[in-house]
């Protein structure tokens, strides 16, 4: 019967959520967003490549001196160009229109400008002119190493391959071996950001509804609180696949356009503890502040007094990146050491240290167990605080109301026996 109930906890509340047009307003216009975003830079790109490479081979007259020596004059003859008489005769005609430019490259190119003088096309089509007196002193001083080797060496193209190994003296994955255990800290903070309104108001919407007691009549509250947590991440699986579309469908068809690396799995390292300890991180991450959350909106008798304190619960997962350059550089550093093991930056910190390979399995295994184990004990004081809440309407719940009923009657005891004395 209890599974039953649960079964019919999770397709109520999924369906539930599934079927409200905010919902799906809210979560389609961030990939539309996107897409849009998406779109308009690939076009964006498109026509700049295609300005800058009509730029780079207009045709238009010109003259040019060269105090240098660089500039080849086969090179100028090519695109169109020839040696001016005089620097103030090209300027002058310029200005009458009868030359459209005239470049002034100086004893030094490096150090001192070259000058360009030119007819004026509008604010778009003057760049032309100094795309074309680049590119005929970029191709002269080319031509002038004579040697393309050389020319690929002062460009700084020549390709590289590094090899570094760890204290084992193995390979180490690198970059390749970052990558992987990272993307359980970016699952965390999706689901957290996706979620947290919804884990916070899960138990607030029956309350503020008055029907929480209808519902506890047929329920277990245990049941009632696991349910509602099962359907809150199948809800974050949609939204994270409906997030991810446009990531996926703009790296298949615009990748080009939009100038994206290409993807080599190859290059990747999945090393096993690092990535069941990030897998193990993240589910308690996520059950210790579904927990904390639930347990907040069981306490408070509307969201927006919530929201209170959901507003510092958020705060704490972003308090790590204030430290991260230290993070970085110094993981044994006293404030890195407080991040790492406080529950409510541990997430955050502990999966970033897995990932960079500064968190050794000693400190790995306190961190998993402090979150299952806290998360647990949370999870179970949200119930006590659900079933007690469920019927108060206009003022939080004290705590003192959950405590096992023989605390509380110690409690008394000793609180008269001080009126007495």
């Amino acid at each position: 019967m209890a599974r039953y109930n649960l079964r019919t906890v999770i397709g109520f509340e999924v369906t539930r959520t599934l079927t409200k047009r905010r919902f799906w307003i809210a979560t389609l216009i961030v990939p539309v967003i996107i897409g849009i975003v998406v779109a308009l830079i690939a076009a964006s790109d498109t026509s700049t490549d295609s300005s800058i490479s009509e730029q780079k081979n207009a045709k238009f007259s010109f003259s040019y001196t060269d105090a240098s020596g660089i500039v080849n004059p086969e090179v100028v003859r090519a695109v169109g160009g020839h040696p001016a008489s005089s620097p103030s005769a090209a300027i002058a005609a310029v200005k009458k229109g009868t030359l459209d430019a005239y470049f002034d490259y100086p004893a030094n190119p490096v150090k001192q400008d070259t000058k360009v003088y030119g007819v004026d096309k509008g604010i778009f089509d003057n760049g032309q002119y100094t795309s074309v007196a680049s590119e005929i002193l970029k191709i002269s001083a080319e031509a002038k190493v004579g040697d393309a080797k050389l020319s690929s060496l002062v460009q700084g193209t020549a390709p590289t391959t590094s090899t570094t190994y760890n204290s084992a003296g193995q390979v180490s994955g690198g970059i390749g071996s970052v990558i992987p255990p990272l993307l359980f800290l970016a699952i965390f903070y999706v689901v957290i950001l996706l979620l947290a309104n919804q884990m916070l108001t899960s138990t607030l919407e029956e309350k503020e509804n008055r029907v929480t007691e209808m519902i506890l009549t047929t329920l277990n509250p245990t049941t009632l609180i696991i349910g509602k947590i099962i359907s809150l991440f199948i809800v974050g699986v949609v939204q994270m696949v409906v997030f991810a579309l446009p990531v996926v469908i703009g790296y298949l068809f615009f990748r080009t356009s939009l100038n994206l690396p290409a993807l080599d799995l190859a290059h990747l390292h999945l090393a096993p503890w690092p990535m069941v300890a990030g897998a193990l991180m993240l589910i308690g991450g996520f059950t210790l502040f579904t927990g904390t959350l639930v347990a907040v909106g069981a306490i408070m008798p509307t969201a927006k007094e919530a929201g209170q304190i959901f507003g510092v619960m958020m705060a704490l997962i972003f308090v790590p990146f204030y430290a991260v350059a230290l993070i970085v550089s110094d993981p044994h550093a006293l404030i890195v050491q407080i991040f790492t093991f406080f529950p409510y930056s541990a997430p955050v910190t502990a999966m970033l240290r897995n990932g960079l390979g500064s968190l050794d399995p000693v400190s790995a295994v306190i961190v998993i167990a402090e979150q299952f184990i806290l998360g647990g004990i949370v999870l179970r004081l949200a119930v006590r605080l659900f079933r007690y809440g469920s019927i108060e309407y206009s003022r939080k719940v004290s705590l003192r109301t959950i405590l096992p009923a023989r605390a509380r009657r110690d409690d008394s005891a000793a609180s008269g026996a001080r009126e007495a004395a």
